[in-house]
């Protein structure tokens, strides 16, 4: 069940060092909301946030609030490795455990859960996953094999059928394309227009016409110099971002003048 989230005056340190300052967005649910600025302005350090992950980092520590469908993601109630089975993350290179098996691998996040399963149930959860990640079709007579042994483009979506093996509500994407040939891109791109139909998509981009392409709402990030924190500019319908946005930063960035 895809969920909304809404971030209200997040602020964002590494240490005394204010990264990312006085985000406020909603990201509606069942739908991609892109992430774009220039490198160094916040954007995967805010995205991490959003699933607790930027915690693994010594000293790392948010103000304000995230909250999924009305539940505080930074409640002291909430326990961080299940607000990370809720919201599923997928890293900007391909990361399959390399002395795992295919099969291994999707069923990974279940093992972490120490969920005890039947060989059949196993199977399902293993097949519905490869076939959600548009995999299945080309790994299902080798499911034994290493994941490690895939070309680039399989192996990042095996590392998407990984992430929504535990059903997750809303899937963080890092620049998922980024270390990918243009037809892997175009297979992941295609995909995450199917995969909106069941999960709340979030994904950074450097790439513009991806940005266009696979969104419904682009959020635009930027920082003042060198040292500034990153801040959330502007956030709108991507088609009005990329066409009359309200700041002429947005406009300057999205004509490539800067970044």
């Amino acid at each position: 069940m895809a969920k909304s989230i809404d971030v209200s005056d997040l602020n964002i340190y590494y240490g005394d060092f204010l990264a990312v300052e006085g985000v406020n967005i909603p990201i509606r649910a069942r739908s991609v909301t892109a992430f774009i600025g220039p490198s160094g302005c916040g954007k995967s350090t805010f995205l991490r946030s959003l699933n607790r992950m930027h915690e693994v980092i010594p000293g790392a520590r948010v103000e304000g609030k995230v909250t999924i469908d009305g539940e505080d993601l930074y409640g002291p109630d909430m326990d961080p490795v299940n607000v990370r089975r809720m919201i599923g993350m997928v890293f900007q290179r391909p990361n399959p455990f390399p002395t795992m098996s295919i099969y291994d691998n999707v069923l990974a996040g279940q093992k972490l859960n120490s969920k005890r399963m039947k060989k059949a149930e196993s199977d399902a959860i293993v097949e519905k996953s490869l076939r959600s990640a548009g995999l299945w079709a080309e790994v299902k007579d080798r499911l034994d094999r290493p994941g490690s042994g895939l070309s680039g483009g399989q192996q990042q979506r095996l590392c998407i059928a990984r992430a929504i093996s535990v059903e997750p509500e809303v899937l963080l994407m890092d620049e998922p394309c980024s270390a990918l040939d243009p037809i892997s891109t175009s297979i992941i791109e295609d995909l995450i227009h199917e995969l909106k139909e069941n999960y709340t998509i979030v994904i950074v981009t450097h790439n513009m016409q991806q940005a266009a392409r696979v969104s419904s709402e682009t959020a635009f990030f930027n920082l003042a110099g060198v040292g500034q924190p990153g801040r959330l500019v502007e956030t709108g319908p991507t088609e009005k971002i990329f066409s009359n946005p309200d700041e002429q930063a947005t406009e300057a960035y999205i004509q490539g003048r800067f970044g």
